[in-house]
């Protein structure tokens, strides 16, 4: 399982022109699910990103948690975190979960976030979707359940 964190002030996602999500401060996540990922990867990335010490304490330092500053979090899937493209000029998707196995590990995450008590808000499965936000920093981080850096 693959995450893309980017710190915001505020982020949203759009389907057909409507919002179905949107947050100020906290993270945006856009979620990859590899085809061999379990719920052990969930609570793997539910746990570091809601400790992750990213948010800045009052001597500017990034010392606080999503949990500690009360953040929220806009969740979006999105398969392409998978994409391998290290052959050819066209990604191929192989690694990614077929949708239904990869909807029930996205709705995983999203439920596993909410136990944690973080208020989320959520893209569209397999939709359109255009999401906008302003980065905080920057500061954008790659999470992988399985890879070791």
């Amino acid at each position: 399982m693959r995450a893309v964190l980017q710190r915001v002030t505020q982020a949203d996602v759009q389907v057909d022109g409507d919002t179905t999500g949107a947050i100020d401060q906290g993270i945006l996540v856009l979620l990859g699910v590899a085809r061999d990922d379990s719920v052990a990867d969930v609570d793997y990335l539910v746990d570091k990103l809601v400790n992750l010490r990213i948010f800045e304490d009052d001597a500017g330092k990034m010392n606080l948690s999503l949990e500690q500053i009360g953040g929220k979090v806009l969740a979006v899937s999105q398969f392409t975190l998978l994409a391998d493209c290290r052959k050819g000029r066209r990604p191929g998707f192989s690694a990614a979960a077929p949708p239904d196995e990869a909807d029930a590990l996205y709705q995983g995450f999203v439920a596993r976030l909410r136990q944690r008590g973080i208020a989320v808000e959520c893209g569209v499965f397999q939709a359109d979707m255009k999401v906008s936000l302003i980065n905080d920093g920057p500061v954008t981080l790659l999470l992988d359940s399985r890879k070791e850096f």
